[in-house]
């Protein structure tokens, strides 16, 4: 971003300027605009030729003074700092400007803007401490400074607030105690602070002199101790947030006497006892959220004796509209209080006075039946009831409820068929019934399912045959049937199901023929119809699905070859074994790794050993020739050159053993088609050819034969344990899992910017893994070396952005994502052109369904996210906060953690830097600082990828997004670059294609 002075100076050079027919508002409000970065033209027609401003993008002004009042730019993709020079305007009321890219501090002028009484700014990048002047704002009512990185504690001056009706601190940085004295603002409609890292405290019971409060927000704020009655004193309340903290204790009875109270969240604490007795006085109650608590007892009957409009005891699900008799009721109600310890049975008159739309009472210990009259108003739309312990039938009456979209009634003890009309709702995407003792046939009334999505029905007992309707489900996804008694054929409709992702009908007693005409299945990537009674041959058209991942077909009946079309395929596990085949193996799986996926079959034949019948014995004759013609080499050895060829052999006998080479115990798997052999790679493993050794091994440079150079990681003796990794001696000793993990990972991948494993070669207790060679070594290395001048401005914008496409492959291409764990700029290797390729997936996750929790920390001091290290629940979030912990280091050429830096780590230095010093104490002096502006704009990017709450940091799509848009508006400048003699980004040459597999 160039300075303000630049921006005049340029526009004073301007040959023409008609800016003298502005008035001194649009003078102003001109001036600001040049302190805005405008990516999105947003500001076009703030144009200098006009006389005043009022018909400017959000500039409002007063009708009949034309004075600007109010300025109005939600997210317009601005980026610049505060522009003080608003407070100049001597009748501006209102400034909103949320969903910005506003940096830097919020300076103590903007109390001169007397007359204002909206201010928000919610939603930047703003830092420092909250300035407080604000209180000096005679006029001020709104405040929201929501979503920034403000730090400290709340000033005391705040208490002072003449006329304040609502403040919002929430999600910034905030990390001293929840105020007490915020009780004097005595005029106080709205105070939101939700989600800061306060230091641990009680709610203040002053709070509950607010009598003006109607929102109080306080989620995620660190808060312990039970909660003061004196809330209850709050009449006008209509929303409390409570939620994610550690509260303890019952819920006060006090809460009953909340009239005007519409939500009361509580979710995530550890309160206990039962819901407080007179509910039913709280007539104005929508919703109501006590999930995931220690709550005991029963469900008040008095509940149904409310005006019900919703009731949800799981989760806030308003998605679509809701029906228009329901919309304009009053009370639309939900309660939730999944996850607890509530006994007994439902009420039976549950729906009977009351259009619920959404139910959902699961994790408890309800017991009992399924209240028939549930679906009464005929309006339900969600019924969750998963993991208790309801008995008896799924009521008739539900078939009749056509409004239903979801059903999860899932680990339950409901017995009985399944009302016929109930499989063939019209609006139900998900149909849930697995680990129940439901009996009877799948119903043919299934074809009116025309919106399902998710049928999962294992572990039951259905019978009969999988109707042929089921091939109308176009929409289905997935379809997981196992542990059942369905018998029949696979009914070849299943072919129309295009949409199909998992298809699990392992342990039936199905026959007949596998479908051949499945070449629709281009979706699929999980396949399972183990222990059946399949018969015929395997088509070779599942060799043509382009995603599957999982296969297995064991356990049946299946005859012949296995297609050579198998080996197109890039499976994780796959599973032939148990069947009647024969036949030679596909090449590609005639290898000693995949043993264990085709016993049991004895005509199948290929060269591993004990396969076949008699691939034992013949392998026993060739081991034994074997070692009779090494006999006999040692012994003419011995003759000829007595000492020569015994020292000869003794020094080559201790180097095979120091380096693990016994070749007839090597296996290789290769990935890609390969021109050289294990042997070749084995003996380049020499100390002379190491070229790094690192926590998890040394690498080494391998020139083959054929003149091409890879490079071969040989990991430190294995672990067997199951974690993720073994750390001894300062070594990290991978174990079978994070072996398997890098070599699942990569082997599967074709990304340009992901590091190519060409091949691994394992044995009982020595691996290698060889990759496509770099020459230039690690961005970390190269970055952080003598040799940091070569990466000028131009080559490191390119190798965040190539970095960037990699790891938003892993997150959002691959299927299923996958998370790397170990972002840093030693995982960023460089080749002869200095083209990025994201490496070291030794403890890569996939991510599944659910929390993915750890069982110990991954990653680099200085590059692991907040959360991880809090809680070791990961996910896509803490690779992108270690990338943009490598977007700093590009900028500011600082390692992410230094001595220089004392007990923080580049992130907070970068912060504390810019508040203090600014940016020209950031960039790194070898830099050109002709690239200011652009260097200023990633800056940005990284220190969004490293916000503390991982809900503000952007997916990798978007961090890609970003740096693009960067680039190409920074286009003029980098051809120049390029005409110098320097690297330009690729995506900015002739025939670039962003993204582009390989």
């Amino acid at each position: 971003m160039l300075l303000l002075p630049l921006f005049i100076l340029c526009l004073l050079q301007t040959p023409i300027l008609p800016s003298f027919s502005l008035n001194e508002e649009g003078l102003l409000l001109h001036q600001i605009k040049l302190s805005f970065d405008d990516p999105s033209q947003v500001l076009s027609n703030w144009d200098a030729r006009d006389p005043t401003p009022c018909n400017w993008t959000g500039v409002t002004c007063d009708p009949s003074s034309l004075s600007v009042t109010s300025l109005s730019l939600p997210s317009s993709n601005l980026l610049g700092p505060f522009p003080s020079l608003l407070c100049r305007l001597p009748n501006l009321s209102s400034i909103s400007l949320p969903d910005n890219y506003i940096n830097g501090s919020l300076p103590s002028s903007i109390s001169t803007c007397l007359n204002l009484r909206h201010l928000d700014l919610s939603q930047n990048l703003l830092v420092g401490l909250l300035p407080p002047s604000l209180s000096s704002i005679p006029n001020l009512l709104y405040l929201d400074l929501s979503a920034n990185n403000f730090t400290g504690s709340i000033p005391r001056s705040f208490a002072t607030f003449p006329r304040l009706q609502s403040i919002s601190l929430v999600a910034n940085l905030l990390n001293d105690t929840i105020p007490p004295f915020l009780a004097n603002i005595s005029s106080l409609k709205q105070l939101n602070l939700s989600y800061n890292p306060f230091i641990p405290s009680e709610i203040p019971p002053e709070y509950g002199n607010l009598s003006n409060l109607e929102i109080l927000w306080l989620a995620g704020s660190n808060l312990y101790g039970p909660i003061p009655s004196s809330i209850g004193n709050l009449k006008k309340l209509t929303d409390l947030d409570l939620s994610l903290n550690n509260l303890i204790g019952p819920i006060p009875q006090s809460f009953t006497e909340l009239p005007n109270a519409v939500q009361i969240e509580l979710y995530n604490n550890s309160l206990s006892g039962p819901l407080p007795s007179g509910m039913s006085k709280l007539t104005s109650l929508r919703r109501f959220d006590a999930s995931m608590n220690n709550l005991e007892g029963e469900i008040p009957d008095e509940l149904c004796r409310l005006p019900l409009e919703s009731l949800n005891l799981y989760e806030n699900l308003f998605e679509g509209g809701f029906p228009e008799s329901i919309a304009r009721s009053p009370n639309l109600y939900e309660l939730r209080l999944f996850n607890n310890r509530l006994t007994g049975s439902l009420p039976q008159d549950l729906g009977r006075n009351s259009p619920l739309l959404w139910v959902d009472l699961s994790d408890n210990l309800f017991t009992g039946e399924i209240p028939p009259s549930i679906c009464g108003m005929g309006v339900l739309e969600e019924l969750l009831l998963i993991d208790n312990s309801l008995s008896g039938r799924i009521p008739a009456s539900l078939e009749q409820c056509r409004s239903l979209t979801r059903v999860r009634l899932k680990g339950n003890r409901l017995s009985g068929e399944v009302p016929a009309g109930f499989w063939g709702l019209p609006h139900v995407s998900l149909l849930e019934l697995s680990e129940n003792s439901l009996s009877g046939e799948i119903s043919t009334a299934i074809a009116g399912a025309s919106n399902l999505s998710l049928l999962l029905i294992s572990n039951n007992g259905f019978t009969g045959s999988i109707p042929v309707e089921i091939g109308s489900l176009d929409k289905l996804v997935e379809f997981s049937g196992s542990n059942n008694q369905l018998s029949g054929p696979i009914p070849a409709t299943v072919q129309n199901l295009d949409q199909l992702v998992r298809l699990d009908l392992h342990s039936n007693h199905l026959s007949g023929e596998l479908p051949a005409e499945i070449k629709s299945w281009d979706k699929l990537s999980e396949l399972n119809l183990a222990d059946n009674e399949l018969t015929g041959r395997i088509p070779r058209e599942i060799g043509e699905m382009p995603v599957l991942n999982y296969l297995d077909l064991s356990g049946n009946h299946l005859v012949g070859e296995i297609p050579i079309e198998m080996q197109n395929l890039k499976l994780n596990r796959f599973n032939f074994s148990n069947n009647h085949l024969s036949g030679s193996l596909p090449p590609l799986f005639a290898s000693e790794i995949y043993r264990e996926s085709f016993l049991g079959n004895p005509g199948l034949c290929g060269s591993m050993i004990g396969l076949c019948p008699d691939s034992g014995r013949s392998a026993a004759k060739s081991l034994g020739l074997i070692w009779l013609l090494r006999s006999i080499f040692i012994l003419a050895g011995v003759v000829l050159v007595v000492g020569v060829g015994c020292f000869y052999w003794r020094y080559r006998s201790f180097k095979q053993a120091k380096m693990g080479n016994d070749r007839s115990k090597w296996t290789l798997t290769s990935f890609h088609k390969l021109g050289f052999s294990e042997y070749e790679i084995l003996d380049c493993l020499d100390e002379d050819n190491v070229i790094g050794s690192g926590a998890s091994g040394k690498v080494y440079k391998a020139v083959l034969s054929n003149g091409e150079t890879v490079a071969v990681k040989k990991l430190w003796g294995t672990s067997k344990k199951g974690g993720d990794e073994d750390v001894e001696d300062g070594r990290r000793r991978i174990s079978d899992d994070g072996f398997e993990a890098e070599v699942n990972t990569l082997g599967k991948i074709r990304h340009k910017n992901i590091v190519k494993l060409w091949c691994c070669c394992t044995t009982r207790d020595s691996k290698l893994l060889v990759y496509e060679y770099m020459p230039n070594g690690s961005l970390g290395d190269l970055l952080h070396s003598c040799k940091g001048g070569l990466l000028d401005w131009p080559m490191r914008f390119k190798i965040a952005v190539e970095a960037a496409e990699g790891l938003s492959y892993l997150h959002h291409d691959c299927v299923p994502p996958i998370i790397h764990r170990d972002v840093k700029s030693n995982n960023i290797l460089l080749d002869g052109e200095f083209g990025a390729r994201v490496a070291d997936f030794g403890v890569a996750k996939v991510i599944g369904k659910g929390p993915n929790s750890m069982s110990m920390i991954a990653g680099s001091c200085g590059y692991i996210a907040p959360e991880y290290a809090y809680t070791l629940r990961v996910n896509e979030k803490s690779d992108i906060y270690s990338f943009g912990v490598v977007i700093l280091e590009l900028v500011t050429g600082k390692r992410s953690v230094d001595p220089e830096f004392g007990e923080k780590d580049l992130v907070r230095w970068v912060c504390t830097n810019l508040e203090q010093k600014g940016m020209d104490h950031i960039i790194d002096p070898k830099l050109d600082i002709s690239f200011k502006e652009e260097m200023c704009k990633v800056l940005s990017v990284g220190l969004l990828c490293t916000s503390p709450l991982p809900i503000n940091r952007p997916s990798m799509r978007r961090v890609v997004k970003m740096l693009l848009e960067i680039g190409l508006g920074c286009k003029p400048r980098l051809e120049k670059g390029k005409k110098d003699g320097k690297l330009t980004p690729y995506y900015l040459e002739e025939g670039s294609n962003e993204g582009n597999l390989v």
